[in-house]
């Protein structure tokens, strides 16, 4: 057989498409690294959160919750911001100590306290891309005001405005200036919260109709701020996706998408986060935490805070007009032994109305150890020697709430009071007790400026439109209102003293715990720091 050797002509095409076949080969493996490269890179700027509910508005007017308070830190900025500083435990917490500017760069509060001026940063740009300008402050200033829902309340309770005109002042296009009827030693405090954002008027303005002037409809699903995010989906009960404001005055954001997905079951939330679906899972509970806190490749940051978790008692219904059954109910509580079956070690007991991270708070007072017969003893001083029946409410789905409140029912039956246990759903709840038609329920708030005053006024004030415990005392209203006015500190931290003496000794709420707050992320996840609306701010975020 005859074997036929490739001319030179055959070998050149041959050679010229081995190279040209190698050449595709090797793009093609380019552009898959580079696909992949893409992946990696977005992954990292992608942070994944499952928690119990989305926001029910994203509107800054609409009712506080926990979901809301943190789409505002993540989507509303405010005038002034108090600086970081890193705890022991490497966790960045606010400094009370210390305000700074945030959409304001400079700022005066008049010696008298009457009166601040705020000179607006220069360069700011909203998520939609329109310049900060004076205008954009006295439209949101304007629609708070005339909304009268979240800054009217800060405004007319805590500031004691009554006329917007005189108040609100634009000095020219980049100063405001807001002036009160008396002084307040929280005029520069109160702009710090997330409540009081201010809105891009500019983008607004194109959303407004004649049957809706403040663009209340379209800001229930849409955001339009200068904040670090903006929120590009809304899907309530299902998802909110938030993108980066490339232009955020402070640097643009190292995380670029935040996706927030409801998952009203914490056990789902927990299988999510350690099937690696989620990088962080939120209010889970103490059992819970302390089970992922073994699991490789998870890490758990625990913060005590600033919430106070009680049972609160209608005190104008008998017999709990009786302060004497107050306490006794307070004598009955087993503290130890709710610290280790339910909180396994992350709550502290609450000892005062004020939280224990802020000025003037004060234990002095707390005498309530578990104590059966000392309970017994009060109950028989008001004439109650066997006890009596009453009922406890709690939420639905709060597993951490009803293994609190089988343990109390075990308690309070050591002194002959009976308790009916009523679980119901939040709304039916919170209904119940706002209208003073349930003698017991449970309630877990925060109070978000770090002051006592503040906090006394929101709880304690009997003109206060969260006093649900309906708790009345002449000398606590009269001591409140004078510290919201006082600028003296020396006497507004001795008022605020005797003012946590009167609430204890009169025994409002069955004090609980500070359940403090906890978050659960996978190791990758970096950069946690803790607000006071205990809400997480995904800027201070970034994954490796």
């Amino acid at each position: 057989m005859k074997h036929l050797l490739p001319s030179s002509k055959t070998n050149a095409v041959l050679t010229r498409r081995l190279l040209l076949g190698a050449t595709a080969a090797f793009a093609l493996l380019g552009a898959l690294a580079s696909t992949d490269l893409a992946v990696a890179q977005a992954a990292k700027e992608t942070l994944i959160v499952a928690g119990p509910r989305t926001p029910e508005s994203l509107d800054q007017e609409y009712p506080p919750t926990e979901a809301v308070h943190e789409m505002r830190r993540n989507v509303y900025e405010r005038l002034l911001a108090y600086e970081m500083k890193p705890g022991e435990d490497g966790i960045l917490y606010e400094d009370f100590s210390k305000i700074t500017g945030a959409l304001a760069e400079k700022w005066e509060v008049a010696p008298d306290f009457k009166s601040i001026t705020f000179h607006l940063r220069p360069g700011v740009v909203s998520g939609a891309g329109n310049p900060l300008t004076a205008d954009d402050v006295m439209w949101s200033f304007e629609r708070g005001w005339n909304l009268k829902s979240n800054f009217h309340w800060y405004m007319t309770q805590i500031l004691k405005i009554e006329d917007f005109a005189a108040a609100f002042q634009k000095v020219d296009d980049m100063t405001v200036k807001v002036t009160i009827p008396n002084p307040s030693p929280l005029l520069e405090k109160l702009w710090i919260n997330s409540d009081i954002g201010m809105l891009d008027s500019k983008a607004m303005k194109e959303k407004i109709t004649a049957d809706d002037p403040w663009g209340s409809r379209f800001l229930a699903s849409n955001s339009a701020s200068f904040g670090p995010y903006v929120v590009t989906k809304y899907a309530p009960g299902q998802e909110v996706v938030y993108q980066a404001n490339e232009k955020y005055y402070r640097g643009a954001p190292k995380l670029k998408r935040i996706i927030f997905r409801e998952m009203p079951t914490a056990a789902n939330r927990v299988a999510a986060l350690q099937g690696g679906a989620v990088d962080v899972a939120e209010y889970l509970s103490p059992r819970e935490l302390a089970q992922l806190e073994k699991v490789p490749g998870i890490q758990v940051k625990k913060v005590f805070g600033n919430y106070i978790h009680r049972v609160e008692m209608q005190n104008q219904m008998k017999p709990f007009d009786d302060p004497r059954v107050r306490q006794a109910m307070n004598y009955l509580v087993p503290r130890d032994d709710i610290s280790k079956a339910v909180y396994f070690g992350t709550a502290r007991p609450t000892k005062s109305p004020i939280s224990e991270i802020y000025p003037a708070f004060t234990d002095e007072y707390f005498t309530y150890t578990t104590d059966i017969e000392k309970a017994k003893a009060l109950l028989a001083e008001a004439g109650m020697p066997e006890g009596f029946e009453t009922e406890l409410g709690y939420r639905t789905g709060d597993q951490l709430e009803e293994e609190i409140a089988v343990i109390l029912q075990s308690a309070f039956a050591k002194a002959g009071v009976k308790v009916k246990l009523s679980k119901l759903p939040a709304s039916t709840l919170v209904e119940r007790y706002t209208k003073g038609e349930i003698p017991m329920y449970f309630f877990r708030d925060m109070a978000i400026v770090p002051d006592a005053a503040y906090v006394a006024n929101l709880w304690l004030n009997s003109n206060s439109l969260i006093d649900y415990s309906r708790f009345k005392s002449e000398e606590v209203d009269g001591l409140i209102n004078s510290a919201l006015t006082g600028t003296d500190e020396a006497k507004r931290i001795a008022d605020m003293k005797r003012v946590q003496q009167i609430t204890v000794e009169n025994a409002p709420w069955v004090f609980l715990f500070n359940p403090g707050y906890q978050l659960a992320m996978r190791e990758n996840v970096k950069g946690y720091s803790w607000y006071t609306p205990n809400g997480n701010a995904w800027y201070d975020f970034s994954k490796e």
